[in-house]
C-alpha cells in the first residue's frame, strides 16, 4: 500500500508522545509529575480536534496568496486512504509542536493557562506558518510563500520545533523563573528520574525515525539513508554536548547527553534527505556545541528553560535549517537556486516564521495572562502542582502530613505509615526508627537512672562475690576497696587494711621502685604494670610469703578528677605456675631417658651458639649411634631396647659436666653439646671416654652384651653457624665414624659434607639410572672346578655413571642398601643375567649356572619367588642355571621367614649358597635347618691360608664342615698357586678369583666359551 508507510511513521512519530512524557516526568521534581502528564495528554487532544477542525484546512487547504489554507475543513469524509494517512501523519507533526511548550514552562505554569497558549498555539501559529513551507505537500499546486522562495524544512527543523521553541521562549519570558532558580549558589534540583528521562529519549530517538523517514510521504530508497543520517546527527549530537559540558564543568552530565541527542535530531531534521552521512555527522555535532553555548547564555540571562526546550529545538532548529544550505547537494533539493541565493532563502524563512510565531505568542499569551494567570501562586509552587492544580496527594505529601500532626499533637507513640517498596517508604520507615530510637533512649536515660540508685547496693555484693581478688587504691597507693577474696588472698581484714599504702603491704621489697615508677606514670611505662593489661608480678601476704600473681589495672576518673582512682584484680597463679613448669619439663624432655630432647636441644644450642660467638668461645656437639642397636632390638625385643637405651642415657649423664647438655635425638641416637671452658685437648678426651664407659658390657635380658658407639664430632669456633648446621656436620661425621669400622669417633671436616653430598647425589642418581637400561651392566666371573674346566659364572653387577664413569660395587652397593633402591637393582640385575643365558642358548653354548648377588631385603620382601618364577617362564629356562648367593649377617634379621623363602626357591630347582661364610655369626644349629647347597668360603681366609696357620685351620674346619653336612665348598678371591693347592689338598670342590680369570664382559666370555669348546 502506499499509504502504509505513512501510517507505520505516523505509529512511530505518535511514541515520540511517550517519550516527551518519560523524559519530562524524569527531569522535573516528582511534586509536579502528575502535572506535567496531564499537561502532555491534554496537549496533544487538543492539537487532535484544532488540526481536524480547521488545522489541516489553515495548512494544507486551497492557498490563498501562499499565505493562508482555506479548504478541507473537517478532514476525512469523502478523502481517500492515503489523503487520510497523510492527515493523521501531520496531526503527529501538530501534536509535536503542541508538546515542545510543555517542557520549558514545567513546575510553575497552571493547568488552565497551558491549555489555552495549546489552543493558540495549534489553532493559529502552527498551521499558518506550516502553509507557508509545506501547502504544497497535499497538493502540489498550492504553493507557500516560502516555499515559492525556494525555502526547504525538509521534516519540519523550523515549522516544527522552532516554531514550538519561539512559543516556549516567549512563555518563559513572560512567566519568569521558577522560585529559587536564580537565587541561590546551591544547586537547583534537577530531575526526579534521571533513568525514565534517559528511556524517554530513547523512544524519541525511535519515534523521530518516523519523523524523518516518513516525511518521504512514500518508502522508496531515500528512507533508509534518511535514517543513517538522522542516527548520525544524534549519536554525534549527544557525544558533541557532554564533551562539551565536560570541557566547561570538568564533569559528564546525563542531561546534557540527552538533550544533545535531541538537538542532533532537531537540527538533522530539515536537510536529512540531501545530505552525507558525514555532513549529518558534522551537523548533529554542532548542534551539540549549540545546545551547551544555548543553555549557558539563557542561564546568564536568567531565563529558565526547564527542560532545555529553547536551545534543544529553537537554537538547533535555526541551525538546521541554515545547514540546508551549506551541506546539501543543491540538484536533491531541486529548488535552483545556487547555494548563497539557498542560504537567502533559509534566512528568510527562520525569519519570518520566527518572527510570526514569537510575536503572536508573546501577544496571544500576553492576552491570556491578562484573562486568566499563566503561572501558578508562589504557595501552590511550593506545594506542587500535582496537589495545587489535581488535587492529587502523593506519598511525600502524606508523610508529610502525617509529621506535622505528629508535630501538633505532641503525640509520637504511634508510627506513620509506611508505604513498602518505595523510596518515600523508606523514609517512613527510617523515620520511624529515629522517632523509635529517641523514645527508647529517654526510656533508657529513665531507667539508667533507676538502676543507678541500686547499683551501689550491689557493687559490695558483686565484690564478695568475686572468686578474684578485687582492691582499689588512690593515685597515691592507699587502699579504697578491699574485697572478701582479698582478704583470704593476702590474710588481713578490710578494716585492717582501708587507708593505708599499698607499697608496705603488699609489695616486695625487690619490686617496690618498679611499683612506685609505674604508679607515677598513671600505670602507663612501658617497664612497668600497664593499664588495662595481664602483668605478672610478685605480691607477698601477711605472713611475709611471696606468691606469683596475675594483675590487671583498670582506671576511673571520679567527678572529672584528674586524680586517678585504680581497681586491681589480682589472681594468685601459684598452681599456673607450677602446672606450667610440668608442661615445661614434658614439653623439653625425653618420656623414656629422662634426657632433654631435640626441641630443647635445639634451643638451648642456638642460644648458647649466639653466646660463645660474641665472647668468643668454643661449642662442641657429640652425635652419638648405637652400632647395631636394630639387631639387639630385633632379637631381644623391644624392652630389652628401651632398658639399653636408659643405660646409654645413664652412663652419658655420668661421664658429663653439670654444663653439659645431653639430649635423645631419636630412635638410638644421643647428642651431647659441651661449651664454656672447652679446648680441642678436651674434646678429644670426652670422645675417648664417652667410647670406653659405651664399651663396658652390661646385663641385657640375660646376656653380656657391649654398647659400641659411633659418634661424629662438630666444633664452632668463633664461627657464624646455626644449630641446625652445626647437629647436621656432627650428624655426617658419625656417618663418616661407621663407615670407617664402627666404635670410634670422628671430627667433621668439610670434605665430609662434600662426600656426603655426592653420596646423596648418587642415591639420587641410581634412581635414575634403574630406569634407564644402559649404565647398570654385568660382569661375568669364571668358577671352575679341581680340574680348572670352567662350571658357571658369577654376575657381578657394574654402574657405568654418565659423569663419574665406571663405579664399582662397593660404592654404590650400600647406597643402594640405604636408599631402599637395593630390591630394584637385584631385579635389574636377575634379569639381565637370565637374558644374557637366553643369548648364550641362542648363540648355542653350552649354558653353565650364574650365582646371582641376593640383598636380604629382596630375601624377605615376599615378592623375590615370584619375580624369579615370572623370569624362568618368560625365558624358558631351568632354574637349575640360577644359583643365588645369601649372605651369612642377612639371615639374622628373620632366621624363620629365611627358611620359607629359601624353601621356596628350591622348588624351582635353583641352587642356593651362603656367601662370605664365616664373617658373621656362624652357627651349626642354622646351617643344618637351611636349604642350601654351597658354602662360599669368604676371601679374607683364602688370602693367608697358605701362610697363616690360624686361616689355614679356619679354612680347613669350613671345608670340613660342609662334607658333614653335604654340602658343596667354593673359595673366592683365589689369588696365587700355592692358595689352590692348598684348599685342593683340604678338599675344595670349586674355586673363583684372579688366579684363574679376573670378571669378563657378556662378550669375552662368548669369546672364552667358544675358545675353550664349550659349545654344543
Amino acid at each position: 500500500m502506499d499509504y502504509g508507510w505513512l501510517l507505520l511513521s505516523s505509529m512511530l512519530v505518535f511514541l515520540m508522545q511517550a517519550g516527551f512524557l518519560c523524559l519530562e516526568t524524569g527531569k522535573i521534581r516528582s511534586k509536579n509529575s502528575i502535572n506535567v502528564a496531564a499537561k502532555n495528554i491534554s496537549d496533544f487532544i487538543i492539537a487532535a480536534i484544532i488540526f481536524w477542525l480547521f488545522g489541516f484546512a489553515l495548512m494544507f487547504g486551497d492557498s490563498f496568496n501562499g499565505f493562508i489554507g482555506t479548504s478541507t475543513l473537517f478532514f476525512g469524509a469523502n478523502n481517500s486512504p492515503y489523503q487520510i494517512s497523510f492527515f493523521i501523519f501531520q496531526m503527529m507533526f501538530c501534536g509535536t509542536a503542541a508538546t515542545i511548550l510543555s517542557g520549558a514552562v514545567a513546575e510553575r505554569m497552571s493547568f488552565r493557562a497551558y491549555l489555552y497558549a495549546t489552543i493558540l498555539l495549534t489553532s493559529i501559529i502552527y498551521p499558518i506558518s506550516g502553509h507557508w513551507a509545506w501547502a504544497s505537500f497535499y497538493n502540489e499546486n498550492n504553493i507557500g510563500w516560502l516555499q515559492a522562495l525556494g525555502f526547504v524544512d525538509f521534516a519540519g527543523s523550523t515549522v516544527v520545533h522552532s516554531v514550538g521553541g519561539w512559543v516556549a521562549l516567549a512563555a518563559i519570558i513572560i512567566i519568569g523563573p521558577r522560585l529559587g532558580r536564580f537565587d541561590s549558589a546551591i544547586p537547583f534540583p534537577i530531575g526526579s528520574n534521571i533513568p525514565l528521562s534517559v528511556l524517554g529519549t530513547l523512544l524519541i530517538w525511535l519515534g523521530w525515525f518516523g519523523f524523518n523517514g516518513g516525511s518521504t510521504l512514500v518508502f522508496g530508497d531515500q528512507v533508509p539513508g534518511i535514517l543513517l543520517n538522522t542516527t548520525l546527527a544524534a549519536a554525534w549530537g549527544g557525544i558533541s554536548a557532554a564533551a562539551f559540558h565536560y570541557y566547561v564543568y570538568r564533569y559528564v552530565d546525563v542531561t546534557f547527553i540527552m538533550n544533545g541527542v535531541i538537538a542532533g535530531l532537531v537540527a538533522i531534521t530539515a536537510s536529512c534527505h540531501a545530505v552525507s552521512p558525514q555532513a549529518s555527522a558534522i551537523i548533529g555535532g554542532i548542534a551539540g556545541v549549540i545546545l551547551v553555548s544555548g543553555t549557558l547564555w539563557i542561564n546568564k540571562l536568567k531565563i529558565d528553560d526547564a527542560l532545555g526546550v529553547v536551545p534543544a529545538h529553537l537554537f538547533a532548529g535555526i541551525w538546521g535549517t541554515i545547514a540546508v544550505a551549506i551541506f546539501a547537494d543543491l540538484s536533491l533539493l531541486d529548488t535552483g537556486l545556487s547555494r548563497p541565493e539557498q542560504l537567502f532563502a533559509q534566512l528568510v524563512g527562520i525569519a519570518a516564521i520566527g518572527a510570526y510565531a514569537f510575536v503572536i505568542g508573546f501577544v496571544g499569551l500576553k492576552v491570556i495572562n491578562k484573562i486568566h494567570p499563566l503561572r501558578v501562586s508562589a504557595e501552590y509552587e511550593l506545594q506542587g502542582m500535582n496537589v495545587s492544580e489535581h488535587k492529587a496527594s502523593t506519598e511525600l505529601v502524606d508523610l508529610l502530613n502525617n509529621m506535622h500532626s505528629q508535630e501538633t499533637r505532641g503525640n509520637f507513640s504511634e508510627p506513620v505509615p509506611v508505604e513498602p517498596f518505595t523510596e518515600v517508604g523508606q523514609i517512613a520507615n527510617q523515620y520511624n526508627n529515629v522517632i523509635q530510637r529517641v523514645t527508647d533512649e529517654i526510656g533508657k536515660r529513665d531507667s539508667a537512672i533507676d538502676r543507678f540508685r541500686s547499683s551501689e547496693k550491689r557493687k559490695s555484693a558483686i565484690l564478695d562475690s568475686s572468686m578474684d581478688s578485687i582492691l582499689s587504691i588512690d593515685f597515691k597507693g592507699n587502699i579504697i576497696e578491699f574485697n572478701h577474696a582479698a582478704e583470704l588472698t593476702f590474710g588481713y581484714l578490710k578494716q585492717q587494711v582501708a587507708g593505708k599504702n599499698i607499697l608496705s603491704l603488699f609489695i616486695p621489697t625487690e619490686q617496690q621502685q618498679k611499683f612506685v615508677m609505674s604508679l607515677e606514670h598513671k600505670f602507663a611505662a612501658a617497664d612497668g604494670l600497664l593499664i588495662n593489661r595481664r602483668n605478672s608480678f610478685r605480691l607477698q601476704g601477711h605472713s611475709g610469703h611471696l606468691f606469683p600473681a596475675e594483675i590487671t589495672i583498670t582506671s576511673t576518673n571520679v567527678n572529672d578528677d584528674l586524680r586517678n582512682e585504680y581497681t586491681w584484680h589480682v589472681r594468685d597463679v601459684t598452681r599456673e605456675v607450677k602446672l606450667q613448669t610440668k608442661l615445661k619439663q614434658l614439653a623439653y624432655s625425653d618420656p623414656l631417658t629422662g634426657l632433654y630432647n631435640r626441641t630443647f636441644l635445639l634451643q638451648t644450642l642456638s642460644r648458647t651458639l649466639s653466646y660463645q660467638i660474641k665472647s668468643e668461645g668454643i661449642v662442641a656437639v657429640f652425635f652419638m649411634d648405637l652400632d647395631k642397636f636394630k639387631k639387639i632390638n630385633d632379637t631381644l625385643g623391644h624392652k630389652a631396647g628401651d632398658q639399653l637405651l636408659n643405660e646409654v642415657a645413664h652412663r652419658l649423664t655420668q661421664s658429663t659436666r653439670n654444663s653439659d647438655t645431653i639430649a635423645r635425638w631419636g630412635g638410638d641416637e644421643f647428642v651431647v653439646m659441651i661449651a664454656g671452658d672447652v679446648n680441642i685437648a678436651l674434646i678429644h678426651a670426652k670422645a675417648r671416654e664417652f667410647l670406653k664407659v659405651m664399651r663396658e658390657p652390661m646385663d641385657l635380658a640375660g646376656r653380656q652384651i657391649n654398647i659400641p658407639v659411633s659418634i661424629g664430632i662438630a666444633v664452632a669456633i668463633d664461627e657464624d653457624i646455626t644449630a641446625e648446621q652445626l647437629i647436621q656436620h656432627a650428624d655426617i661425621a658419625m656417618y663418616s665414624a661407621k663407615q670407617k669400622g664402627r666404635d670410634h669417633f670422628q671430627f667433621f671436616h668439610p670434605d665430609m659434607a662434600h662426600k656426603a653430598l655426592k653420596q646423596f647425589n648418587f642415591e639420587q642418581s641410581i634412581r635414575q639410572a634403574l630406569q634407564e637400561s644402559d649404565q647398570f651392566f654385568l660382569n661375568y666371573q669364571p668358577k671352575i672346578d679341581a680340574q680348572r674346566s670352567i662350571i658357571g659364572f658369577e654376575a657381578l653387577v657394574r654402574w657405568l655413571h654418565p659423569e663419574e664413569g665406571l663405579i664399582m660395587p662397593g660404592e654404590f652397593i650400600p647406597l643402594a642398601e640405604e636408599s631402599d633402591c637395593i630390591i630394584l637393582l637385584d631385579k635389574k640385575v636377575i634379569h639381565q643375567a637370565i637374558e644374557q643365558l637366553q643369548v648364550w642358548r641362542e648363540q648355542n653354548l653350552k649354558l653353565l649356572p650364574v650365582s646371582i648377588n641376593i640383598s636380604g631385603k629382596h630375601l624377605i620382601s615376599g615378592n623375590l619367588v615370584s619375580f624369579i618364577q615370572a623370569e624362568l617362564e618368560r625365558s624358558g629356562l631351568d632354574g637349575s642355571l640360577i644359583e643365588l648367593e645369601i649372605t651369612e649377617g642377612v639371615l639374622l634379621t628373620d632366621f624363620e621367614r629365611c627358611i620359607t623363602v629359601m624353601t621356596e626357591l628350591k622348588t624351582l630347582n635353583i641352587s642356593l649358597s651362603i656367601d662370605d661364610f664365616g664373617t658373621g655369626y656362624s652357627s651349626l644349629n642354622y646351617l643344618k635347618r637351611l636349604p642350601i647347597d654351597i658354602l662360599k668360603i669368604d676371601r679374607s681366609f683364602v688370602e693367608e691360608c697358605d701362610t697363616l696357620k690360624e686361616d689355614g685351620q679356619i679354612v680347613s674346619t669350613i671345608i670340613s664342615l660342609a662334607h658333614n653336612l653335604e654340602l658343596k665348598t667354593i673359595a673366592e678371591g683365589v689369588e696365587t698357586l700355592e692358595q689352590f693347592n692348598f684348599l685342593l689338598s683340604k678338599g675344595c670342590e670349586a674355586f673363583q678369583g684372579y688366579y684363574f680369570y679376573r670378571p669378563l664382559s657378556s662378550a669375552d666370555i662368548c669369546t672364552l666359551l667358544k675358545a675353550l669348546g664349550n659349545s654344543h
